[in-house]
Formats: C-alpha cells, structure tokens, sequence
C-alpha cells in the first residue's frame, strides 16, 4: 500500500460566518490541504469550482460519474490525492465502481456530492435522491459531512482525516447557496 499523507495545514481567506463560501477559496482550501487531482462531471451547484479548477487546469472533465472514480483510482494508485465532483443523481451511477473498486481495494477518494433535493424542494427528478442521499451512503458505509460555510475548514480536515486513516472514499455534501 503505497503510504502518503496530506502536507499542507488548512487555512482560509475569508472570515468563515454563515454565508457563501466563494468558489475559489473552497478549491484553495481543498488544495492546501493537499488534495491534487480533481475529475468529475459538470454541475450546476459545482459549476464555480469547477470552473476554478479548469482555470488552474488542475480538472479532468469524465463523462460519466463511475469514469470519474475509476480515473480517481488510477490516480491514488499513481501517487495523487483525488477528488471527484458529481451531483447527487450520480452517486447512483458511480455505486458500483465505489463499492467494488475503492471500498473493497482501499482506494481513496474525496467525493464533493452537490446535494439536489436537500431542503425537499427542486425538479421532481432530484427529490428521491435528495431524501435518501445520505442513508444511502450510510448503507454503503460511505463516511460524509454536510459542507457549512461557518465550519467549513473543519469539514474539509474532517474529510482529509478520514480519507488518509481509513483509505475509503469520503463524501462532503454541498447543499445549493453554500458555495458562491
């Protein structure tokens, strides 16, 4: 098992309080924390880090969520912290590579999940998996936090943490207005 930790202390350049969280200062946190190699698939409430990422071409675009874990692993298992960025509708699509790649091999993976469906209201399509998101990652034995702007260091080391002790992916939940 290849041995790494993550290098960089956390910090932040903002004043954390209960507003958004720019995009930018996010994908900064994520990266001081030493996460390096971000891949996943385009979102809406994602859409500012992702563009960030794209910006700092630090971002491999996949067409489907379970590509994106695969090369996610392929990056761990080549010496990267990987992050992979997806709605909560592809949490379905990916179960299968995560249940059966990244959790039977510990191989480790930051999943930013925006959470469509969390307060109960958004396109009827979004609704079911909204209510069910984080039973289902319970289920799966799938460690997660909801992303909140007035601790959101705490919830990026959280997530850096369990990522590195456990060697099993990790969810952050993004619900929409958190991130700006």
């Amino acid at each position: 098992m290849v041995s790494r930790r993550l290098e960089k202390p956390v910090s932040l350049r903002y004043n954390a309080c209960p507003m958004a969280i720019p995009a930018k200062d996010f994908v900064s946190l994520l990266q001081d924390a030493g996460f390096d190699f971000f891949t996943g698939v385009p979102d809406s409430t994602l859409g500012g880090i992702i563009a960030t990422l794209i910006e700092r071409r630090v971002y491999i675009p996949a067409v489907r969520e379970d590509e994106a874990v695969g090369l996610a692993a392929g990056a761990y298992m080549g010496g990267r912290i990987p992050a992979v960025l997806m709605q909560n509708s592809g949490l379905g699509t990916s179960l299968n590579a995560l249940i059966s790649l990244n959790l039977i091999y510990l191989q480790p993976c930051l999943l930013l999940v925006s959470w469509r469906g969390h307060d109960g209201t958004d396109a009827p399509e979004h609704l079911v998996m909204g209510q069910v998101m984080t039973k289902l990652l319970d289920l799966v034995r799938i460690p997660h936090r909801t992303v909140r702007a007035e601790a959101v260091r705490e919830d990026v080391g959280w997530a850096g943490q369990v990522f590195m002790s456990q060697r099993i992916p990790v969810a952050l939940l993004v619900p929409k207005g958190v991130l700006s």
